[in-house]
């Protein structure tokens, strides 16, 4: 069998979805091989766009799909959207073409240490040098990608190895169980919890993984716990329970996080550090009990008492289990509901706003999530819109509201449509970005109109770096010069195929969001949006902490 058509049937083994991504010369022998395989193939405009797609994929289902690019240029096209789903703990396999093997010691066309460039934002990066270790290195990729905490993996192909003959066979996956956390931990985390006078939950992006934020909803309502989740773990609870406190990440000291550095015990679970800095909220007396996948990582303001190692939806049946006798009802629960409520007010305070020209967010946000359903699927880009989300965009499910917090890659949302919508066939998938984060990967609309996808993006307008702005203006009482042009929106969605709508009043927005949710195909909706919001937040809540 040739060793290119040994890789396909290795990813076909492992149930790979999908490979996208832009096609090359030294790939053209992977390209034919998947000609008549049961993996589809999709071609994008840019390599970025394509990594974006794939861990997007990842992130909704757990479940790894294939990026492919060529050598090279190709290659360094993908680092950043590697190093984000790498960050993000998306499972992703990136593939990448490689020039023969003979010409890999020496200056040559388009060669480069691309799997030294890869190492340091992968689980594991490696380049096959005979056919015959296909089968191993497929199987160990796609362990590595899907394991805890998922991540990505990249493998290089170089052309002359792709061209050879192999009698090797693919791998059948074999499925392993994650342990469960020591015995003797659940108990003196249990302790912990029973003998709180204030506890709390901290869910972070473990949280909503699987199974998981089925148990943490479990132990919540059993004992009265209130959640606050994180801008990643939205949607770890729902937004109607009345455990809910919402989402921590945008402000030092706002109501949310104040009630974590009040708490003296917080349950920190699938909590990943970048996601929003300890120091923010550890308070004086704060206990931490950390349950995850792997241990904490070492910070001076997050020192766990208790670690919790092991399956998360496990560990937190078991700590159900030893708090029946323990744990009785939450003595502060008339201040957290008081908490909730004044949360629920402010997100309903520009609910009826019928202001002309500019539109708040906080009014776009109110009006997106009556138009979505619980199980319809909201991605966010990174730039002020992204603060506003993570604050006001609350979820009734797990994964359907999707934050870069980590690496934040600017560009992501526009292409992350298409896996969004190959992950979750059956419901609403919009994107929200910024008028420059939409910009970084344009492109991808004739992917999508291609794809004829049913999807919606809404562009947030203000022709500035926003965010930059809001931050430099919180510090230093000014900002510089952040502005930029943007084109014509609707001239731009019309000749990519894309049904197009702009507004500019507040009453206008939900029926042309509706509008655009109805159309069979790809819809562009832009908002002129009022940011000068953002200072009035900051003013009313204290020092920013936007951590971009």
């Amino acid at each position: 069998m040739k060793a290119s058509d040994l890789f396909v049937r290795c990813l076909e083994e492992e149930a790979i979805p999908f490979l996208i991504g832009v096609p090359g010369e030294e790939n053209a022998d992977m390209m034919l091989s998947l000609e008549g395989s049961s993996i589809d193939i999709y071609i994008t405009r840019h390599e970025q766009g394509a990594v974006f797609a794939a861990s997007t994929y990842g992130k909704l289902t757990g479940q790894p799909a294939g990026c492919i690019g060529t050598l090279g240029p190709g290659a360094t096209n993908m680092v950043t959207g590697i190093a984000d789903a790498n960050m993000d703990h998306a499972p992703l396999l990136a593939i990448t073409g490689q020039g023969s093997t003979d010409r890999l010691h020496k200056e040559s066309h388009q060669i480069m240490d691309a799997i030294a460039m890869f190492d340091p934002v992968t689980k594991w990066a490696t380049s096959i040098r005979t056919a015959e270790s296909i089968p191993e290195v497929i199987r160990k990729s796609i362990r590595l990608a899907r394991g805890e905490k998922p991540g990505a993996v990249l493998v290089e192909l170089p052309e002359d190895i792709a061209k050879r003959d192999s009698d090797a066979k693919p791998l059948t996956p074999r499925r392993y169980r994650r342990p469960t956390p020591n015995a003797d931990a659940l108990q003196a985390a249990a302790d912990m919890l029973a003998s709180a006078d204030r506890p709390m939950i901290l869910s972070g992006n473990g949280g909503i993984r699987t199974r998981a934020s089925d148990e943490i909803r479990s132990l919540a309502e059993a004992f009265g716990l209130p959640v606050v989740t994180t801008f990643m773990g939205k949607g770890a609870v729902s937004m109607d329970s009345e455990h809910c406190l919402f989402t921590v990440g945008i402000q030092q000291r706002d109501e949310i996080a104040q009630e974590l550095i009040e708490a003296d015990t917080v349950l920190a679970i699938g909590y990943d550090l970048v996601e929003y800095p300890p120091r923010n909220w550890v308070g004086p007396r704060t206990r931490i009990i950390h349950l995850d996948f792997t241990p904490a990582e070492i910070d001076t303001s997050y020192h766990p008492e208790v670690e919790l190692v092991g399956d998360v939806a496990a560990g937190l049946i078991e700590l159900r289990r030893l708090l029946e006798s323990k744990r009785g009802p939450n003595r502060h629960a008339n201040r957290l509901a008081q908490v909730r409520q004044s949360m629920l007010e402010e997100f309903a305070e520009h609910a009826n706003d019928d202001t002309k020209g500019v539109i708040k967010p906080q009014k776009l946000l109110w009006d997106t999530r009556q138009a979505l359903g619980p199980s319809d699927v909201v991605l966010s880009g990174v730039g002020a819109h992204k603060m506003w989300i993570g604050r006001h965009y609350q979820c009734i499910e797990p994964n359907t509201c999707l934050i870069p917090n980590g690496f934040c890659s600017m560009g992501q949302a526009l292409p992350g449509l298409i896996g969004a919508k190959l992950a979750r066939p059956d419901h609403h998938c919009v994107a929200i970005c910024g008028d420059g984060d939409f910009l970084m990967n344009v492109q991808e609309m004739e992917t999508i109109a291609r794809m004829k996808l049913d999807v919606v993006a809404i562009v947030w307008e203000d022709q500035a770096y926003g965010l930059i702005e809001w931050k430099q203006q919180a510090e230093f009482g000014r900002h510089t010069d952040l502005s930029f042009g943007n084109p014509n929106w609707i001239g731009l969605g019309e000749a990519f195929g894309w049904r197009s709508e702009r507004v500019e009043n507040s009453t206008e927005f939900l029926p042309a969001l509706k509008r655009s949710l109805d159309h069979p195909g790809p819809s562009l909706l832009v908002a002129r949006v009022d940011y000068r919001e953002n200072m009035k937040l900051t003013e009313r809540l204290g020092q920013q902490v936007c951590r971009i």
